[in-house]
């Protein structure tokens, strides 16, 4: 096992220290250039897609050290302390990739994707090899409460499977929610749309009990149409983010810095969002190509990063609506002990309340309410690993004290990393927690079953549509 380790981080570390948009860069343009396209036009679509995560990541960090100061202000004005500091994803992703089992985990899902992909289980390549890093912090949680590699090799396999199966479930609904036609390539097997499954079950739900809601839902696009500016990305904007700064008790002038921030940070990310499906146009048209000519017609689709689809106001609307909800929850939740500063913008659950609700507004921001508690109690149990292996690696933030736990208050993939943490005590041989375990993996799958069925009914309607045009 440590020579594999060995000769995964042998062959994965040099290009994992580019970082994501000069690796997404350099994979997108030899996947490109592997199908036939033009040089220069797949040189073009990686430097746009570079571009792209670059801007995307740009905005988000914008825009949440905006709301943490805000929230960090209500915080000292209130005297509410909780202990554990949120940091946000860009230090755990750090810390993640500091671990030589990272890339390991790398190795294997790469693997698991190119045999899916070669026995026709998956339509999908995944190229958003960055994003690893949320997976690997499963198999890290089941190394640290149980040493156990095997164990957590198991267990990421698992994940990584349903992940995989979940991207090409997911693709029609992308296509309607970015108007593209069927032949774009672009869905991702990001961690934070494992999370589908359960958001499903309560859309279920307001099918069934509460469809009257969808009346007086808020759509930003149509609103926009019928009242002009005050509809727009731009209002909604400034609309949040005073709605903020009075939560925060903020000076006149911060709470005008706020709402124009959160403005210009919603217009930009539609802007930024459109990039994305430029970058893959010319990948689009080389898959179309190869598979016309050499695979009897199979289409393919590209794994890429969730911000492809961020160009969809109701992402950002949810999130600025759920950060005050998720604040006053982590006040009052037993348990809790993360205060939401670095993950206020909730990016590891909106998409996927997205994706679902089909941007529903009003859903999406009653099963965010619903649904934040368990990231932060997520973020709570899984902050001593965080904190101890951010200390192994050298990577503790620089600023904070020694004595103090760090963790991230919306890391994608709360219910998996809380798998993990009971499968880590299982394989120590407990025999309570081997049939905690067992319970909880086969409830975690057979409600990934029920999803798939309605996904796979979804998208019947969808090819029904189609052929109705």
């Amino acid at each position: 096992m440590n020579t594999i380790i060995e000769f995964a981080n042998s062959v994965f570390k040099p290009i994992m220290s580019l970082g994501a948009p000069p690796l997404m860069f350099i994979i997108l343009t030899v996947l490109a250039l592997c199908l036939g396209v033009k040089w220069t036009k797949a040189v073009e679509g990686g430097l746009k897609l570079a571009i792209a995560l670059t801007g995307i990541s740009a905005i988000i960090n914008i825009l949440t050290s905006a709301f943490s100061k805000a929230l960090t202000q209500f915080v000292e004005s209130t005297g509410i302390n909780l202990s554990i500091t949120d940091v946000g994803w860009a230090p755990v992703a750090t810390i993640t990739w500091g671990s030589a089992y990272t890339l390991y985990f790398l190795l294997i899902v790469v693997l698991i994707n190119l045999v899916m992909l070669t026995l026709k289980k998956t339509n999908t390549l995944d190229v958003d090899i960055f994003d690893i890093w949320h997976l690997s912090v499963v198999g890290l949680l089941v190394l640290y409460f149980g040493h156990n590699l095997f164990i957590a090799t198991l267990l990421v396999i698992l994940i990584g499977i349903l992940k995989i199966i979940n991207s090409d479930l997911m693709k029609p609904t992308f296509n309607d929610l970015l108007n593209a036609p069927k032949t774009n390539p672009m869905t991702t097997t990001h961690m934070n749309y494992m999370m589908n499954p359960i958001i499903m079950v309560f859309d279920k739900f307001f099918d069934k009990f509460l469809p009257f809601l969808d009346k007086y839902d808020f759509d930003a696009a149509k609103l926009n149409k019928k009242i002009g500016f005050w509809g727009s990305k731009f209002a909604i904007g400034v609309y949040l983010g005073i709605f903020i700064g009075i939560l925060s008790h903020q000076s006149v002038k911060d709470t005008a810095t706020l709402a124009f921030t959160a403005a210009v940070c919603l217009e930009l990310f539609s802007m930024i969002g459109a990039w994305f499906i430029a970058a893959v146009e010319p990948l689009s048209q080389g898959i179309s190509n190869f598979a016309s000519k050499r695979l009897k017609g199979r289409t393919f689709n590209i794994g890429l990063d969730w911000p492809f689809i961020a160009g969809r106001a109701e992402i950002w609307a949810a999130a600025n609506v759920l950060a005050p909800i998720m604040l006053l929850e982590a006040l009052v939740l037993p348990g809790n002990r993360i205060l939401p500063l670095g993950g206020i913008i909730a990016m590891g659950f909106t998409p996927a309340l997205l994706v679902v609700t089909r941007g529903k507004l009003i859903r999406m921001i009653v099963i965010g309410a619903i649904g934040l508690p368990v990231f932060l109690i997520s973020g709570t149990m899984i902050a001593p690993f965080v904190t101890a292996t951010a200390k192994a690696v050298g990577a503790f933030p620089a600023g904070i004290p020694s004595t103090q736990m760090i963790s991230h208050s919306t890391m994608e993939g709360p219910i998996e990393k809380l798998l993990a943490i009971l499968v880590g005590h299982a394989s120590q041989g407990n025999i309570q927690f081997i049939l905690y375990s067992l319970l909880a993996i086969a409830a975690y799958i057979l409600i990934f079953i029920w999803y798939a069925f309605q996904m796979k009914k979804r998208n019947r309607a969808y090819a029904e549509a189609e052929q109705n045009k």
